[in-house]
């Protein structure tokens, strides 16, 4: 039977430190050579509406400790003005407020499907464990990155900042009631950056928020949102950035190195003069190659991370995004088995009698 898992099971059985472990072994594995992924893959094409795109977005990965998985994302996106300099990209699927987001789980043993699980809390708790504590932003992703930090620091005290009041000041009581911590809603943007460790912007702002000149001496910077790199003031103060991983080169073509985080094929209407939509537009790739560590070379011995309390440091995963569905989605899989939970379907759906 295949199981369908939906973003309330998930929650029920996978933890971050779950989250964590099951990363950790993913990147290890591709890093070793025992697994492997490829950037993420858009595909736009240009709506009725000329102000909006559809997106069709898929990520996928695979290891020889036992899952494959393919991650597909359908969204009509646009862009918004959000105020002070600042765009988002907003989504949705069918109507604003709902998205669709699928992980297909498969065994590399029999080729069956194992699973079909919605991406939503899972995409959250890979994205926090991937690191986060001066909070820019209050939203899912905020919270997923505390939760994270929480498992491998003891974090102390939360300042957070968001443009709305409302949502910084919830953000802040309940980050305290559910870690115990001291938790404050900062009035101004700059306020985040006094003596904080680790600054983590975490947004769907389309262009970049921090600001590098207020980084303090020995911050760690993470970064989620604006466009996915720093801007050039922080990326200065940078003096080292751990990138996980590159994703592997296809057999044969082992010099075409693919950096970027994602690829995008486009359907350009005549006219289009959408920036997003330029055959030129890549996303970033390794953004200094002078001061990337990467995660083989600190598991080898090859090169060391932070060389003293004072740098300034930055990580990011570099697009290894493949690699991290299968390994989450197959443990909230084994634990949503374990726990009897999730609706099953016959298999033999999924399944047919005429090869291809």
């Amino acid at each position: 039977m295949t199981l369908l898992i939906d973003n309330a099971t998930v929650a029920r059985v996978l933890t971050m430190r779950e989250t964590i472990a099951a990363l950790e072994r993913s990147y290890a594995e591709v890093a070793t050579g025992a697994g492997t992924c490829r950037p993420r893959i858009d595909m736009r094409i240009p709506t009725s509406d000329p102000a909006k795109t559809y997106r069709w977005g898929t990520m996928e990965g695979g290891s020889a400790s036992g899952y494959f998985a393919i991650r597909m994302k359908s969204d009509v996106t646009w862009q918004r003005d959000a105020g002070g300099g600042r765009t988002t990209e907003e989504k949705y699927c069918s109507r604003p407020g709902l998205y669709c987001g699928l992980i297909f789980l498969t065994s590399i043993e029999s080729g069956e499907p194992l699973a079909i699980v919605n991406d939503g809390l899972l995409q959250h708790m890979r994205v926090g464990a991937d690191g986060a504590i001066g909070m820019l932003g209050s939203g899912g992703m905020a919270r997923s990155h505390v939760e994270a930090i929480a498992c491998v620091r003891p974090i102390e005290r939360l300042q957070a900042f968001s443009p709305t009041r409302a949502n910084r000041e919830r953000f802040a009581r309940e980050m305290a009631d559910k870690h115990g911590i001291e938790a404050v809603a900062c009035e101004r943007p700059e306020d985040v950056y006094r003596g904080a460790d680790i600054v983590a912007a975490v947004t769907d702002s389309s262009t970049p928020v921090l600001e590098g000149a207020r980084l303090e001496p020995g911050t760690h910077v993470i970064n989620v949102g604006g466009g996915g790199r720093l801007d050039p003031a922080s990326l200065a103060r940078v003096d080292t950035y751990l990138r996980f991983g590159n994703a592997p080169s296809p057999d044969g073509l082992e010099d075409m190195e693919l950096a970027d985080e994602y690829l995008t094929w486009s359907v350009r209407a005549a006219g289009d003069t959408d920036p997003r939509r330029r055959k030129s537009q890549r996303a970033h790739g390794v953004v200094d190659p002078r001061k990337v560590v990467y995660l083989a070379e600190l598991l080898s011995g090859a090169k060391r991370g932070r060389a003293s309390e004072a740098q300034i440091t930055w990580s990011e995963r570099g697009n290894l995004q493949g690699a991290q569905f299968h390994a989450v989605a197959g443990r909230a899989y084994e634990l949503a088995r374990a726990a009897g939970l999730g609706r099953e379907i016959p298999t033999e759906w999924l399944l047919q009698d005429i090869r291809d």
